[in-house]
């Protein structure tokens, strides 16, 4: 097999895989790698790879239970295989979180084996991101160079979102592995046609679909459209082999919904986030189109302007430059300038080449999926968080090391180091304007990485005429420049503690929302920290943030429902008053914890609470399940006023807690359910928390 003369030199054919002759030990193997790769080569890898982890778990257990919404499901699901499975937000399985359940498993697995603390709950995340960055080098490395795999997989590791979501607990992590096994699968299976790697794909995005439903189908058209056209194997083998990956996917993802939907509804938990106790609806309603023109039912509004005509909404600006606003550009953007321009020199790089090469297949399938998801982002209209920018930075990390190293091998060429070298002015620029956006962090940065950039660019010019030091050390000094920015967000995002419902990687003002963007994991509106510390010296979230979303302010307020203890801060401390609840759990006081353990075995709940947050932390507190009326908005018709009352008259549920949302855009139950218990039953003040025993009707 050979390519056609205008294809680099660095993109020759895939080299066969294995060795000839004596097949050499596994560790050796393992530390030596291909044998036609450099030495350095696999070293450069296990450093890589173990310096990503030491970097994510650095100050891991600062988050305390982070998502106090997800946590409370673990928690659940640790103790009751039923709440396990259908993710439940309790063990007395009442209602689910808004999402399926894939991304809880490994976390309420982890605690059954570890106990409930934070390091149970997060290090799967943190390996996870570790997983992320090896699939994607080997991706990059199986087509390109050592350098390649090593550049990409050190820029996913460094960018600032990526370092937030792979140590929080919200599903993003583990979808952003499983679309990059995705593309990884479908590159193997352009190699020679192989119908194993394409199932394989089919089998991830199922996965995927179990862990964020419809965000995970995404990048599929311009991943089918790739395979469709560029497999060496004849058009009707092609076809067939799509639709047993299609069925792959139907089959590892709709394994669980069918269960679900055929499952008695009467003896599972309510679906949450559902108006009609069924998962298909939440997948194609609030999780789905709902997403897109922000018409989600039993949510809080929809977004932007008319069609994401760029106006303004609850979720912030929609538009073009989306991904580049005050709200996102610090998480994810840093780099995706010069992804753009390093795909389209890719794929002008690759344009002769035949119809098979999988060198330009690589670069159309992360680019397309770059794009497509971006685009997405960009014009959703519905609830839209900065956080779920972390399905961009494998994509945009894969085009960085793979364009830049394919350029760097045409550095003879006068055009090739002409576009290196704008590629570097153009992030150094666009670094220096994001982190003008955070003057009061190292306000030296930004002129340093100025300068450095254009002296690299400029340098670069000359590279394929310079010796080979030189042109290093131009080339070492443009990539320094690049990453300088992101590394200082991802330095500050791994010193900081993120607590809460919305958090934002960077310093304070990183993610600042114009305007009331952001919410919950199913929805809600911007700021984000939660109150809630968690029992045993876990710090809590909320306080009174400046709407950043970060958990790592120095706000002292104190959540609804709290005690004494005042919160420990919580940059985006969210809304008080009205709004608390949404975001932000309940600080819950000694004296509050041993009224609800006291005799909690004797009820299916300990308590019924208003909203999944304050729900949540008083279950995280107690350990014992509380009812989470309305599910997370307070807005979900379960329990019904007449369920409620039969659960009460059952003897199955001891305290109401008051306060919360009392039910948003929804069926109004909770606000039924709050008056009915406040006119019926006996109040038991707790500090300034208000509980109401439902075994003493008032005399």
């Amino acid at each position: 097999m050979t390519t056609t003369p205008s294809v680099p030199t660095a993109l020759h054919p895939l080299r066969a895989e294995g060795t000839r002759g004596r097949t050499p030990a596994p560790l050796a193997r393992l530390w030596r790698g291909r044998p036609d790769d450099p030495r350095w080569a696999r070293p450069a890898l296990l450093g890589l790879l173990l310096a990503t982890a030491a970097l994510y778990l650095w100050n891991l257990s600062a988050s305390g239970y982070a998502n106090s919404f997800y946590s409370a499901a673990v928690q659940a699901g640790s103790r009751s295989w039923q709440a396990l499975f259908f993710g439940s937000l309790d063990a007395g399985n009442a209602i689910t979180v808004d999402k399926p359940p894939a991304a809880l498993w490994p976390m309420a697995l982890s605690v059954r084996l570890f106990g409930l603390n934070s390091w149970a709950i997060l290090v799967p995340q943190v390996l996870m991101g570790v997983a992320t960055v090896g699939v994607l080098h080997a991706a990059v490395r199986r087509r390109f160079s050592p350098a390649a795999g090593l550049i990409a997989g050190a820029v996913l590791a460094l960018t600032p979102v990526a370092a937030l979501m792979f140590r929080f607990n919200n599903p993003d992590a583990l979808l952003a592995l499983l679309m990059t096994v995705t593309v990884y699968c479908v590159l193997r299976a352009l190699e020679h046609g192989r119908t194993k790697w394409l199932v394989w794909a089919g089998v991830a995005v199922g996965f995927a679909f179990l862990t964020k439903t419809l965000q995970a189908f995404l990048i599929l058209p311009p991943l089918a459209v790739l395979y469709a056209v560029c497999a060496p194997v004849r058009p009707r083998k092609r076809l067939g082999q799509l639709a047993l990956s299609a069925g792959a996917m139907v089959v590892a993802g709709g394994w669980w919904v069918a269960i679900v939907e055929l499952w008695p509804a009467s003896s599972r938990p309510y679906i949450g986030g559902s108006q009609n106790n069924s998962f298909l609806e939440l997948t194609f309603g609030y999780n789905g189109l709902g997403r897109i023109n922000g018409e989600e039912t039993g949510s809080v509004g929809g977004g932007g302007g008319p069609g994401g005509g760029g106006g303004g909404g609850q979720w912030g600006e929609t538009g073009i430059g989306r991904m580049f606003n005050s709200e996102i550009g610090g998480q994810i953007s840093w780099l995706l300038p010069a992804a753009l321009v390093l795909l389209v020199a890719g794929l002008v790089l690759t344009r002769k080449a035949r119809r098979t090469d999988t060198a330009r297949a690589a670069f159309v399938a992360w680019g397309s999926s770059l794009l497509m998801t971006a685009a997405v982002f960009s014009f959703m209209a519905g609830i839209f968080h900065q956080y779920y920018t972390v399905a961009l930075a494998p994509y945009i990390a894969a085009l960085v090391g793979m364009g830049a190293t394919v350029l760097w091998e045409e550095r003879a060429k006068w055009w090739a180091c002409g576009v290196l070298g704008a590629a570097v002015v153009g992030t150094s620029l666009w670094a220096y304007v994001l982190l003008g956006r955070t003057p009061d962090h190292l306000p030296w940065l930004r002129w340093t990485v100025l300068i450095a950039g254009l002296v690299a660019a400029v340098a670069l010019l000359f590279a394929g005429r310079a010796g080979r030091h030189l042109a290093l050390t131009a080339a070492g000094l443009g990539l320094a420049a690049s990453v300088a920015g992101p590394v200082a967000y991802t330095l500050s995002t791994v010193d900081s503690a993120h607590t809460g419902s919305i958090v934002t990687a960077g310093p304070a003002s990183a993610g600042r929302m114009g305007g009331p963007g952001g919410g919950g994991p199913g929805g809600g509106r911007p700021g984000g920290g939660q109150q809630g510390a968690p029992q045993g010296g876990l710090p809590g979230g909320g306080g009174a943030g400046n709407g950043n979303g970060n958990g790592n302010g120095t706000g002292p307020g104190k959540g609804p429902g709290s005690g004494t203890t005042p919160g420990q801060g919580g940059r985006g401390g969210g809304m008080r008053g009205g709004m608390g609840g949404l975001l932000d759990g309940a600080q819950v006081s000694a004296k509050a914890k041993k009224l609800l353990e006291t005799d909690a075995g004797d009820y299916t709940w300990a308590a019924a609470a208003i909203g999944s947050q304050n729900a949540a932390s008083y279950q995280l507190a107690t350990g014992d399940p509380v009812m989470a009326i309305g599910g997370f908005n307070g807005s979900d018709p379960a329990p019904t006023l007449a369920q409620f009352k039969r659960y009460v008259a059952d003897g199955e549920i001891h305290y109401f807690i008051a306060g919360g949302m009392g039910g948003m855009g929804g069926a109004g139950g909770s606000s039924e359910i709050t008056s009915w218990v406040e006119s019926t039953f006996e109040k038991v003040t707790v500090g300034s928390a208000t509980f109401y025993d439902l075994t003493a009707p008032e005399k």
